[in-house]
């Protein structure tokens, strides 16, 4: 397996190649997380064996959207305070860069 990803200061995003994901919600119950990941996991496997642009592949898809929104890293942030979602942007152009920077 390979070594995690940074993860922010504030636990909210994962750096992979200077670009920001939004991590998974940290307050989700160990169970909850748990069905989701094996969900995610499940999807994946079945994007893998499904052929392109078949209505198991969109299946699939729609499927790695639900689990990725059940872990919060997808749709409404879960974090509280009103800060900005910065998901998928690169880090350079975000008030993370200097925390990134400093990493390489």
């Amino acid at each position: 397996m390979s070594a995690q990803p940074p993860i922010t200061p504030d636990g909210r995003y994962i750096l992979v190649r200077g670009r920001l994901w939004r991590a998974t919600n940290p307050t989700l119950p160990k169970a909850k997380r748990e069905k989701f990941v094996k969900a995610l996991m499940d999807a994946r496997r079945a994007i893998r064996d499904a052929k392109p642009g078949s209505a198991a592949m969109a299946s699939a898809r729609r499927a790695v959207e639900h689990a990725k929104g059940g872990l919060g890293e997808r749709g409404p942030v879960w974090w509280r305070d009103d800060a900005r979602d910065y998901n998928r942007f690169l880090a350079r152009n975000t008030p993370y860069a200097e925390w990134a920077a400093a990493l390489a």
